[in-house]
């Protein structure tokens, strides 16, 4: 395995019109599909959006970003715990998955299969995107799917190759997540050094201007991802989990 791979990854935001074969994106998923999962239960399905229209509605419920109206491929992965229910079901076996810890245990398989494929695919020479907003209209996008109950989106994956080189991402620098034995409270001092790098980032500069805010945090907390919205979207996505039996 190329170990430089890891440390040179990037998302792709703007795709060429190039198209994936079938055989290439189920042979992704197949390998994905080796990645670890809570008792072998395997509660995820994959959904595969490549229709030119599909593909147009679809981005549509990702506000139209170009990691999306330019993919030729969407995937979206969902937390599913309506297959296993219903084979319990079948085999007379009293199936208690309708909760929130279920749905927890079905977001946790859900999400390391998405990476899994995220890495298959960029090492096989794609590009790749997670859509972040797949919360944000999860239930647009759910009925768009026809998804039925105990069965929620929780990941969305853009792939294609890159019609330009992928942007690099800046990362905090480890000793700011590595914590030995016990969590570490560091103080004021500490966390703004920790964060010092993205500050005066150029690009940064720029969006702190743009945005007539003082510093980044005020970005990222006042405009990228206000307290308004993020209520919002809590309420919309919980009431998605009690529409799906999951609460």
């Amino acid at each position: 395995m190329n170990k430089d791979y890891f440390l040179n990854r990037r998302s792709c935001r703007v795709y060429s019109p190039d198209k994936i074969s079938e055989k290439k994106i189920e042979d992704i998923i197949s390998r994905a599909m080796k990645a670890p999962t809570c008792g072998n239960m395997q509660l995820y399905s994959v959904i595969i959006t490549e229709n030119s229209e599909n593909l147009k509605k679809l981005a549509s419920y990702h506000y139209n970003q170009p990691a999306a109206s330019t993919a030729p491929v969407i995937l979206t992965i969902c937390a599913d715990f309506n297959r296993f229910t219903k084979w319990c079901e079948y085999r007379n076996a009293d199936a208690g998955y309708n909760n929130f810890h279920s749905f927890i245990t079905a977001l946790t398989d859900a999400v390391i299969f998405s990476q899994q494929i995220v890495t298959i695919a960029e090492m096989e020479g794609l590009a790749s995107c997670y859509l972040g907003t797949v919360t944000y209209n999860a239930k647009e996008i759910s009925d768009f799917l026809n998804l039925p109950d105990l069965v929620v989106p929780v990941a969305s994956i853009s792939l294609g190759y890159p019609a330009e080189e992928c942007e690099k991402t800046n990362r905090l620098p480890m000793k700011a997540i590595l914590h030995k034995e016990h969590y570490r409270q560091d103080n004021e001092k500490t966390i703004l050094d920790f964060y010092k790098e993205e500050e005066e980032n150029p690009q940064n500069q720029k969006f702190i201007k743009e945005n007539s805010k003082e510093n980044l945090a005020q970005v990222f907390a006042e405009v990228k991802y206000p307290r308004e919205m993020n209520e919002k979207i809590s309420n919309t996505f919980t009431q998605l989990l009690k529409e799906k039996g999951f609460i």
